[in-house]
């Protein structure tokens, strides 16, 4: 098969899959973000309150500068960020993400291992995302084997980011339908809601992480087909 033919069987099914991934997303959020919450809790509310209910009464909750699904937990100033949708918002979508990032917050509390392996990995990703790409094409362009070679290894440490934040991510959710349960924070319809948004948003990870895994296999097939 040519290395376009190669190309395309190893990245357009993971690019599909995504694009289907991340409309799922879109939509489901756009629907549960329109069925209020019994309570009338805004995202900022429910989020005080699991926080406060684990002891992380020194933890802020602010409004988030991005738009929609700009929502993250800060792990270096130990902050919850919502968007304005979900800070403001008085939804079962708002109520499930905020409980989500919050179940980030108690990820770091609680020293749960793969958030602290992916928060010191991070700095690593950082430098590798910036670089591997124009040693790669240098490699390739140049037909330096060397510098192809550090490429792939590189990429392959944003590879393993993608894969160690499937846990984190899967986990935090978890953590925030426990949450939203016990502290009574939704009701039986709602906490159904709540989980279709956090299952939705876990699958985009998922979505990730396979697309960045046969991306890495097709730089890989590449470069060692290259050195034979």
């Amino acid at each position: 098969m040519s290395s376009w033919g190669l190309y395309f069987a190893f990245l357009i099914p993971p690019l599909v899959l995504g694009f289907w991934i991340q409309h799922r997303l879109k939509s489901t959020v756009e629907r549960e973000m329109k069925v209020p919450v019994s309570n009338g809790m805004t995202g900022e509310q429910v989020a005080r309150t699991i926080l406060e209910h684990n002891g992380l009464v020194d933890v802020p909750v602010q409004p988030a500068p991005g738009g929609p699904l700009s929502d993250h937990y800060d792990p270096t100033k130990r902050t919850v960020n919502l968007s304005q949708g979900v800070f403001d918002g008085r939804s079962v979508a708002s109520v499930a993400i905020a409980a989500h990032e919050v179940g980030h917050a108690i990820q770091h509390q609680k020293a749960y291992a793969p958030f602290k392996f992916r928060s010191a990995l991070f700095p690593a990703v950082q430098f590798a995302s910036r670089t591997w790409i124009f040693l790669l094409l240098a490699g390739f362009i140049f037909k330096i084997t060397g510098l192809a070679a550090v490429a792939v290894i590189l990429f392959a440490v944003v590879v393993l980011f993608q894969l160690v934040t499937l846990p984190v991510e899967y986990d935090a959710s978890r953590r925030a339908k426990q949450q939203l349960s016990s502290l009574g924070l939704v009701s039986g319809g709602e906490a159904d809601g709540a989980s279709q948004v956090l299952s939705a948003a876990a699958l985009t990870y998922v979505a990730a992480a396979l697309a960045a895994l046969s991306q890495l296999a097709y730089y890989a097939l590449i470069f060692l087909g290259n050195r034979n």
